[in-house]
């Protein structure tokens, strides 16, 4: 079973996505808000009928019932609005995803946990330090989702199918997100080789900037985190050791420790089986260190 603890807009969106993978029977949606999550699960119910997929989704209010989870995913908390960086949300979402990582930790010891609240790094080093579990068993979904924005954006630069377009996000998810230009290509052909320097420099900063831009445009972000969501979940269920840039726990790679952010990993019925470090060049490495400070400063204000 996997539960997805928040039933706005992303929680439908990561239960419609994980439900049309079939990579579960059932898909649990949890929330405080009464009735939510069980009109939002009628209503998936009825497209899935549509479809033909057999996955059933029920809506509770009551934690007790995710008794049996093998991934639990935390998207409750407040959202950015238009102005708003994923920082100014620490104090605002720590409380909430504490209180549910205790329930996690009562009602669902054995599973693993997919943070998706911002800011997302704190929150999942937050996450991992109340739940007390394995670090391989917490890793929050942000660098997938700022991949499938880098991706689209080279699409769009070369005009080359997304199919041919491998590509790579690490570091904080946030302002100080670090895209690998260098570790991207296109049908195997380095994107260094394709585009010109300015070009990749205005791709890097427009995936930096572009949430804030469909906040600013639509309120929210809600299908392409609801796939990203889906695509860890399944490389975990189906144990596909899919390289997935997810923040989790470092203790050493990279150079830090104590900390939770954005790194390459290969994720399968484990969770993080491991970390690959890569050999990363004198800018990267100080738009990685950005990220580790900026999430070290805001750990420090979380009270764990």
């Amino acid at each position: 079973m996997i539960t997805i603890i928040g039933s706005g807009k992303v929680g439908g969106a990561a239960a419609l996505f994980t439900a049309l993978r079939k990579v579960a029977d059932e898909i649990l949606l949890l929330d405080v808000v009464q009735g939510l999550p069980q009109g939002e699960a009628m209503d998936l119910n009825h497209m899935l009928s549509e479809k033909g997929v057999d996955v059933g989704i029920r809506g509770s209010n009551d934690y007790s019932e995710m008794k049996g989870s093998d991934i639990v995913v935390v998207v409750a908390g407040s959202g950015r609005k238009p102005g708003m960086t994923r920082m100014d949300l620490l104090k605002i979402n720590a409380s909430i995803v504490k209180g549910i990582v205790e329930n996690i930790r009562k009602f669902a010891k054995d599973s693993m946990i997919i943070p998706v609240t911002n800011p997302l790094d704190p929150m999942a080093y937050l996450t991992y330090k109340v739940s007390g579990f394995e670090s391989n068993r917490v890793f929050g979904m942000g660098n997938m989702l700022d991949l499938s924005r880098f991706v689209q954006f080279i699409h769009e630069s070369t005009g080359y199918s997304r199919q041919s377009i491998r590509a790579l996000v690490i570091g904080e998810h946030g302002e100080n997100m670090l895209p690998l230009p260098r570790y991207s290509t296109v049908g195997g052909i380095p994107l260094t080789s394709i585009l010109s320097a300015d070009k990749i420099e205005g791709i890097v900063q427009g995936t930096r900037q572009v949430a804030a831009k469909v906040i600013q445009l639509k309120g929210a972000t809600v299908h392409a985190p609801g796939n990203a969501i889906a695509t860890i979940v399944e490389a975990v269920i189906r144990d596909t050791k899919q390289v997935i840039p997810v923040a989790t726990y470092i203790d050493g790679e990279y150079g830090y420790s104590n900390v939770s952010i954005g790194v390459p990993a290969v994720i399968g019925k484990n969770g993080v089986e491991k970390v690959i470090e890569l050999d990363l060049n004198s800018t990267e490495k100080e738009w990685f260190k950005k990220g580790i400070e900026s999430v070290k400063d805001g750990i420090s204000n979380l009270e764990v």
